[in-house]
Parts: structure tokens; C-alpha cells; sequence
């Protein structure tokens, strides 16, 4: 177990890494771009970029021992994109700090919360961290389909090539 720590490290490295290159991609598009609705769960690129911040934000105010209120998961926090980039570079710094500090100990925490349909929930750390990194993966790959879709080429997220640059 005491390798999980550096692993959930490695994923928070990873998910900053793979933030900067999304957004570093996505801001070469126009707004009409970035918020053109296209057959996606989230409508958009903002959408999605704003729904990927939006849970992160829930599930590290968890993890912190904070409580984050139920909302639409599909609101849009940040309308305009360089506030949400700001936006989103806060978060990468706050996820960081956090996995920075995770110990073994730490993967015995329970984190209870009552869920978006008013469901109260209790998840383990050791299904919740890596959902917490899952969701951000799952979403960022739909992003990077959404890309295909436009003159931007999408970037390659592979953690491998992100983490350790040819």
C-alpha cells in the first residue's frame, strides 16, 4: 500500500500536465467554437471543461473534509474561457497539495456525502481517489474527441509522454 501514495501523486502531476496541454489546444480555438453545442453530454468544449472542473472541485472539497453543495452538474462556472483556465490552474495547484500529503494512513478514509440525486453516499479512498482521477480522464478524452471536430488538431494526453517528454 505504501506505493499508492506516490501513485496518486503521479496521477495529480499527470492530470495538471495533461490540463495545460488540453487548454493550451482549446485556446487557440474561438469562443464560438469553444461553446458550439455538439452531441456531448455537456453541449460543448466549455461545457465539458467546466463540468471536469466543477467535479473536481466537489470531490477535493471531500477529500478535504469540507462539504460542497449539490449542483446541476452541467452548470458553467466560468463563462469566460481565461477565467476558467485561471479557474482551472487553482484547481491543479489545489490537487496537487492535496495528493502531495497522502499518506498510507490516509487510504483507510471513508468520505460520506449525499449525492446529486439526495442520496447519502459513503466511498473509501481507495475507490474514491481513483475515481476522482478517472472521471478527469474519461472527460478529457471527450474533449479531445470534441477537438477532432474542429481545426485544431487534439493533443496527445498519453501520461507516458506527458510525464516523460521525448
Amino acid at each position: 500500500m505504501s506505493e499508492l501514495p506516490d501513485h496518486f501523486r503521479t496521477l495529480a502531476r499527470y492530470n495538471r500536465r495533461a490540463n495545460e496541454v488540453l487548454y493550451d489546444a482549446c485556446a487557440k480555438l474561438p469562443d464560438t467554437e469553444l461553446k458550439k453545442r455538439r452531441p456531448v453530454y455537456f453541449s460543448s468544449i466549455h461545457g465539458t471543461l467546466n463540468h471536469i472542473l466543477l467535479g473536481d472541485r466537489i470531490w477535493i472539497t471531500r477529500f478535504e473534509g469540507g462539504v460542497h453543495p449539490s449542483t446541476n452538474l452541467d452548470a458553467i462556472l466560468h463563462e469566460d474561457f481565461a477565467n476558467l483556465r485561471a479557474a482551472r490552474t487553482r484547481m491543479d495547484d489545489r490537487i496537487e497539495r492535496f495528493f502531495a500529503a497522502v499518506t498510507a494512513g490516509d487510504l483507510d478514509a471513508a468520505y460520506r456525502y449525499t449525492n446529486n440525486q439526495g442520496l447519502d453516499v459513503t466511498d473509501r479512498a481507495p475507490i474514491a481517489f481513483p475515481h476522482f482521477f478517472n472521471h478527469q480522464t474519461h472527460h478529457r478524452g471527450q474533449v479531445h474527441a470534441l477537438l477532432s471536430q474542429t481545426e485544431v488538431p487534439p493533443p496527445s494526453l498519453d501520461l507516458h509522454r506527458l510525464l516523460n517528454p521525448l
